[in-house]
């Protein structure tokens, strides 16, 4: 059993306390005795939605269960810095297999930002400059595999090589890694001028240049990402927000992932729920929150979507990362003060200015 859920999860039509501890109780009941934590049980795990998990547990007191998510983390990062794409759990073979050897910066990186939220939430020194070598090799690893113009490829596949391609979600999510890997830099007078430096440049790619990132602009997560991973706010962030808001949000239902799929998903909803939150949206956010409590099960878990032309649920699996998007989200509007320091961005190292001309 959880203890009581903090406040800052208990929001109007979308969490009560006993609402609240079942969804927090949902994440731990799939987390396994190694600290992993799969998509669900049976399922597979990737480093960034495992992250995701950790910090929903954080928010929810859970700090032994999420740093035991993140010393997972530590015991299987690679000498290189980086984790595999993939990693097996239930499905027969021995847990933890790997079963995609690609490495995906963006997972690599993610590490950085629930490093730093887990010291926020619990002030525990010891326990980050625990960590602080394993976030150091990870954004390393990262800022290796930087292009020219600013992006990071978003990739590095098993042979070593790596497309010189960039996605934008995936380099906002690393914009966002590599400001929280600075403020844990700055707290430990540790300084990084090379992530200064890609930061700098790689905001400026987001922000001006989204020739140099793969069209995806048919996912939702392209459209809102940049907003989430902290590279716009202000002005140019609410009027990316106003430009595709009737291309992607389904009154009532919530936010499709693709803008051509009568599809609405959990996990896109409440990240575009905390992307408002940050620009000061909170009323559109809880809206959209309270939508997607049809995803909800009786244990407190999230089913991943609904295909709202069929009066599907799909697919039929009840995600660790849904769950953990949305008490996030609950958590940032609820002032929970690690989350809001984390998502807000205001006081993250912005990393180094580079010229606006280029």
């Amino acid at each position: 059993m959880t203890a009581a859920v903090p406040e800052v999860l208990l929001l109007d039509g979308v969490l009560d306390a006993e609402q609240a501890a079942a969804t927090v109780r949902s994440i731990l009941a799939d987390q396994q005795p190694d600290g992993a934590v799969p998509w669900f049980h049976g399922g597979h795990l990737d480093p960034w939605d495992h992250t995701e998990a950790a910090m929903a547990l954080d928010t929810a007191g859970e700090h032994a269960a999420a740093e035991a998510a993140y010393r997972w983390l530590a015991d299987r990062q690679n000498a290189d810095g980086s984790w595999y794409a993939a990693y097996s759990y239930g499905h027969g073979g021995p847990d933890g297999e790997v079963t995609n050897a690609s490495k995906e910066t963006n997972f690599c990186a993610y590490i950085a930002v629930g490093a730093w939220h887990h010291h926020l939430s619990t002030g525990d020194d010891a326990f980050l400059e625990y960590l602080w070598p394993v976030v150091r090799r990870a954004l390393d690893f990262t800022v290796g595999l930087r292009l020219p113009d600013g992006p990071i490829a978003w990739r590095q596949d098993a042979d070593g090589t790596a497309p010189q391609e960039a996605l934008l979600t995936g380099s906002s999510s690393i914009l966002h890694a590599l400001r929280c890997g600075l403020a844990i830099a700055d707290y430990l007078e540790e300084p990084q001028p090379d992530w200064e430096l890609a930061a700098g440049r790689l905001r400026h790619a987001i922000a001006r240049h989204p020739e140099r990132f793969l069209d995806k602009d048919r996912y939702s997560m392209d459209w809102y990402y940049p907003v989430l991973g902290t590279a716009l706010r202000g002005d140019a962030a609410e009027e990316r927000i106003a430009r595709d808001w009737d291309r992607f949000v389904v009154p009532g239902l919530g936010v499709r992932c693709v803008s051509d799929r009568p599809w609405v998903t959990g996990g896109e909803s409440a990240e575009l729920a905390l992307a408002l939150w940050a620009v000061g949206q909170s009323d559109r956010a809880v809206e959209i929150l309270r939508w997607i409590q049809h995803l909800r099960h009786t244990d407190g878990s999230y089913w991943t979507g609904y295909v709202f032309e069929d009066d599907a649920i799909w697919p039929e699996e009840r995600t660790t990362w849904t769950a953990g998007a949305l008490l996030l989200a609950v958590a940032a509007l609820g002032g929970d003060p690690a989350t809001v320091a984390v998502f807000g961005g205001e006081h993250l190292p912005a990393g180094l200015l580079v010229n606006d001309c280029c």
